[in-house]
């Protein structure tokens, strides 16, 4: 084989320096060490790489011709030693999030694209789940970390950071009979029997208690399918603000109006993780960038 890793480096800085002697400055190296292997290199290949006539080794058309793949091939060679640290470091091969369907817009995925650069091999995986599933998930080991709603207790098992806040709307397609409201406000005993659409997995009290308040409920696990849910009037739901305002400014949507607490809700967003699972180099550089943004200002999901 005449080309190494090794004899792929002398080759290129020959290239890249012009000359043997800026080749050997660059390697740390004597001129005549590159030169001879160069020539070594060029008496197994059986080709001329470069032209001595002068004191500068100008590539020959060979040359020319095997350098985009060597370069190929040493930047794969470089991404390959900088795996290999990073694995060394702690990188875990997969990178696994879980998140409660109502949280998948937001800031939550603005630190993707610096791991994408930071840590090329990283693969990352996004799974919807219901905010028990995804704690579930959490501590049985099968992802690394859970974005969901703040909740009302404290498991001693747990740590999280808080990402922000999401504030869902109320709304119903102005036929509904929870539009109704509007003229009149509902009550308790009105609203458990409209149905109302939960964006959820599994059972509804998978979702944020606070949100369930209907009997009668229909499960999506999308927004934009519960969303055309209620524009053809088959229930009410609480969607993100950011989704519905346009549809509620141009009376696509209205906002459900309640006699006893606001048609607007602000839910608080964790990002939770487990005390005593040390977490991988991914994991923790994904925590430290969602800090950075927390602390720029508020997050809205």
């Amino acid at each position: 084989m005449a080309f190494t890793s090794e004899s792929v480096k002398v080759f290129l800085s020959v290239v890249d320096g012009g000359s043997f002697s800026a080749a050997a400055r660059k390697l740390g190296r004597v001129p005549s060490a590159v030169n001879m292997a160069v020539s070594q290199l060029e008496a197994e290949l059986d080709m001329l790489l470069f032209d001595r006539s002068t004191r500068k080794a100008i590539p020959t058309a060979a040359a020319r011709a095997l350098e985009p793949q060597a370069r190929q091939v040493a930047s794969q060679l470089n991404l390959l030693d900088a795996h290999a640290l990073q694995l060394h470091q702690g990188l875990e091969s997969r990178l696994i999030l879980a998140m409660a369907p109502e949280l998948q817009t937001g800031a939550w995925s603005r630190p993707l694209s610096t791991l994408a650069k930071e840590f090329p091999t990283l693969e990352i995986e996004v799974r919807s789940a219901s905010q028990s599933e995804a704690v579930r998930m959490l501590h049985e080991g099968s992802v690394q970390l859970a974005l969901v709603f703040e909740r009302p207790g404290i498991d001693e098992r747990e740590t999280f950071l808080e990402a922000g806040s999401q504030l869902l709307v109320a709304v119903a397609s102005p036929d509904h009979p929870a539009a109704a409201g509007k003229n009149s406000p509902l009550n308790e005993e009105q609203l458990v029997n409209i149905r109302q659409i939960i964006v959820a997995t599994g059972e509804p009290t998978g979702s944020d208690p606070r949100v369930v308040l209907s009997r009668r409920v229909w499960l999506s696990d999308s927004y934009l399918a519960t969303l055309d849910m209620v524009q053809a009037g088959l229930g009410w739901a609480y969607l993100p603000q950011p989704l519905v305002q346009p549809l509620i400014a141009t009376g696509v949507l209205t906002e459900v109006v309640f006699d006893n607490m606001a048609s607007q809700m602000r839910l608080w967003v964790d990002i939770v993780w487990v005390k005593n699972r040390p977490l991988g180099l991914g994991a923790s550089r994904y925590l430290s960038l969602m800090r950075e943004i927390v602390r720029s200002g508020p997050s809205r999901f």
